[in-house]
């Protein structure tokens, strides 16, 4: 049987320690990698930024959107998230057994 992703982190400078499971952690693991360059869709592929975000703000996690404009073949806008809360990451599972 394989362990799902997850990772515990904290929120500094006193946040007692949180697992997240699966596509939330993910996305969390994502954000604070990127730092303050953040993630898109279009840069960091996955099927539901919005709802991760949404998921994760519900948390208590300060991350920010911006929305910037794209040319080429389909030109639109897309967001830009970036974390703002200062987090530690304590453990990521990485799902494989």
């Amino acid at each position: 049987m394989s362990k799902r992703f997850s990772i515990v982190y904290r929120v500094e400078p006193d946040g007692s320690a949180t697992r997240l499971i699966g596509r939330n952690a993910w996305a969390l693991l994502e954000l604070h990698r990127m730092g303050r360059c953040g993630c898109t869709p279009i840069t960091t592929p996955g099927p539901r930024w919005s709802a991760y975000v949404l998921n994760l703000r519900n948390l208590g996690l300060s991350i920010s959107t911006i929305y910037e404009n794209h040319e080429g073949k389909f030109p639109g806008s897309h967001a830009r998230y970036v974390l703002n809360s200062s987090v530690s990451i304590l453990e990521v599972v990485d799902g494989k057994a």
